[in-house]
């Protein structure tokens, strides 16, 4: 079922012909609502009148024929009601059944003479009292819809018209005319089904029209899809057919011509990109030999800079150590032509992050740092275990509390480390001059520094941070930064506990809340 949602949800086509459907839908069914009831309005209408037309004359056909029996006997008058009570219901007019009754009032004695009688085929108490409270309230002719019950026992729903009528010797009675609307309601039935047949009818055909029309519309955005699918896959010499001259063989030259410009930048870049590779694996391979006559050389000098000149002393260390930092520039460019070429591979090895961390932490303290305050470790276990390259996790530990040593302007670098089962999270954090948003989307780009202009003792080639992530990812793992003008930034590194493993959740997560003061020590 969801994979069928997934699908309406994803077809154009099918969005659009279930949108015009629905719409068809609601506009037929209140069309076809108000049509019917204007006709059944109509047919009831056109019944009520040709009813009480009909029994106008019934009710004076009546009253003459009583007016003319004064002098007959009882009997006789009898017989006079019988024959309009047979003749008003053999008189069908439009197929319409007919019944005739008398009823005395209410009010009349019972020690009179009964005239009470009616058609063979209705019960006359079936007459809503209702209708009689008003006929015999007026002489003038009354009418109501009501389900009268026939001698059969089912109900029937008629037209009841009523009248007061004077029988002689007998006072005052009420006659009614009873319509059957069986016919009535047949008609309106089928002008219902008609209705409904006629506009599931049109609704389906709305349907078939929308679905050709939306094909040729949807066909040439399926066939752009599919292109570009095929772009992302690498073949760049698909082209969309153009087979007229409407809107859509624009839309398709448009994209041919969009196509074949993207193909030619994609084959410029690479050519570059290339070009750039070799540039930078041949200058450094190249780079590397007379490198290392100058290393060995200036080892020479720098060993014998007791004897030397002052100056010529001092020179001899900056010398020395500005090949050892050549050294390290050569070896970020060996190491990120090595990721350009897809050739790194890893070294996986079980070993403690948490000794790790101290080892670097130890090297660093060892060596010339321009920080008071130094590293601080803090970790909710003493051993952390995971299997990973060694080397490439040392780097980018190296580069991290560099760069947090660089910019902690002389305040304590604090190093989390925090551990599930399946990753292992270690945090950088100090409270230097941060970084501001814009700095924060490449912060990681190579060969950029967030303040060209500022002098460093440490370091510095712009590689570092670059040469971090591409090591995280080799893991199967993220580095990722977070910072605040004048508070400081903060470098997060989660690794899976096994390379390669996929990263299931954040053991260190960040939030703006952490660059407050007050947060920074936990």
């Amino acid at each position: 079922m969801r994979s069928i949602r997934q699908a309406l949800a994803q077809s154009l086509a099918t969005k659009v012909i279930l949108s015009t459907v629905l719409l068809s839908l609601g506009v037929v069914s209140l069309a076809g609502s108000a049509l019917y009831s204007r006709l059944a309005d109509g047919i009831q209408s056109a019944s009520l009148s040709s009813s009480l037309a009909e029994s106008k004359f019934t009710f004076f056909d009546a009253e003459y024929k009583l007016v003319i029996s004064r002098n007959s006997t009882v009997e006789e008058r009898k017989k006079i009601l019988a024959d309009i009570i047979v003749n008003s219901t053999t008189q069908v007019v439009k197929e319409a059944r007919r019944e005739v009754v008398f009823l005395r009032p209410a009010t009349t004695s019972s020690s009179t003479t009964s005239y009470e009688m009616s058609s063979d085929l209705i019960v006359p108490n079936s007459i809503p009292g209702t209708l009689r409270k008003q006929v015999a309230a007026g002489g003038e002719v009354k009418f109501a819809y009501a389900n009268i019950t026939q001698k059969s026992g089912t109900l029937q729903r008629s037209l009841v018209v009523g009248k007061r009528v004077n029988i002689p010797s007998g006072g005052l009675y009420e006659m009614y005319i009873v319509f059957s609307l069986g016919n009535q309601q047949t008609t309106i039935e089928l002008i219902k089904n008609s209705l409904l047949f006629t506009g599931f009818a049109l609704i389906l055909l709305i349907a078939l029209i929308t679905f050709l029309v939306v094909r040729q519309v949807v066909r040439p955005v399926r066939e752009a899809a599919r292109i570009a699918n095929q772009f992302t896959e690498g073949d760049f010499s698909q082209r969309m057919a153009i087979n007229s001259q409407d809107e859509m063989a624009t839309l398709a030259r448009s994209y041919n011509e969009m196509a074949l410009s993207i193909e030619q930048q994609i084959s410029r870049l690479e050519n570059l990109s290339r070009v750039q590779q070799r540039f930078v694996s041949d200058v450094s391979h190249e780079l590397r030999t007379p490198l290392t006559t100058l290393r060995m050389a200036s080892e020479v000098i720098y060993n014998q800079r007791q004897s030397f000149d002052p100056v010529v002393s001092r020179s001899s260390e900056l010398l020395s150590a500005q090949i050892e930092r050549f050294e390290r520039l050569l070896e970020d460019l060996l190491e990120v032509s090595r990721f350009d070429a897809e050739v790194a591979v890893l070294e996986p090895v079980d070993f403690d992050v948490v000794n790790l961390v101290k080892r670097c932490i130890k090297d660093f303290e060892l060596g010339d740092t321009d920080t008071d305050s130094g590293i601080r470790i803090e970790s909710e276990s003493d051993t952390v275990t995971i299997k990973a390259d060694i080397r490439r996790v040392e780097r980018i530990m190296r580069n991290l509390l560099s760069n947090a040593l660089d910019h902690a302007d002389d305040q304590e670098v604090v190093v989390t480390i925090v551990a599930t089962d399946t990753e292992v999270g270690i945090g950088v954090r100090d409270l230097g001059s941060g970084l501001d948003e814009s700095a924060l989307i490449r912060v990681f780009d190579r060969f950029w520094r967030a303040d060209p202009s500022r002098a460093r003792v440490r370091g510095g080639t712009g590689l570092g941070l670059s040469i971090a992530l591409e090591d995280a990812r080799l893991h199967n793992g993220e580095l990722e930064a977070w910072g605040r003008p004048g508070k400081g930034a903060h470098f997060v590194l989660t690794l899976p506990r096994v390379a390669g493993d996929s990263i299931n959740a954040r053991p260190i997560k960040i939030t703006p809340a952490d660059f407050h003061q007050e947060n920074f020590y936990l």
